[in-house]
């Protein structure tokens, strides 16, 4: 299975600026920034301050922390290094309520128990 580029803020700004239909231009004025930062912001060559993504963002009609950190599902492929149990957590994540539940606990319980045998065998 092939892995997804990385987003990053650069990207995620462009894709909402672009699917809004937003000229870079329209997006400064609108977040009253001169346009050349946007670019700057877009290309990866320069971050916003906290006070110019928020209103950025406002602008864009998204919160920050999607432009900085992206989804939820972004933060967990991004994250998770084995593809593997990616794949099983998505699966996870569709079943009913009571059954997720119930592997928590059980991942929760497996966790303690390895922690603790590591611990005594250290």
């Amino acid at each position: 299975m092939k892995k997804q580029q990385k987003e990053t803020l650069a990207t995620r700004l462009k894709d909402a600026r672009t699917n809004k239909s937003i000229s870079q231009q329209d997006l400064a004025k609108l977040a009253k920034v001169h346009y050349t930062n946007i670019g700057r912001y877009e290309r990866g060559d320069a971050s916003p301050s906290a006070d110019v993504l928020n209103r950025i963002a406002s602008a864009l009609e998204v919160n920050s922390d999607f432009l900085m950190n992206g989804t939820l599902e972004n933060k967990a492929t991004d994250s998770l290094k084995d593809e593997r149990l990616l794949i099983q957590f998505k699966k996870i994540e569709q079943l009913p309520e009571g059954k997720k539940n119930l592997l928590i606990e059980f991942l929760d319980g497996f966790i303690f128990k390895s922690s603790v045998h590591q611990q005594l065998t250290v």
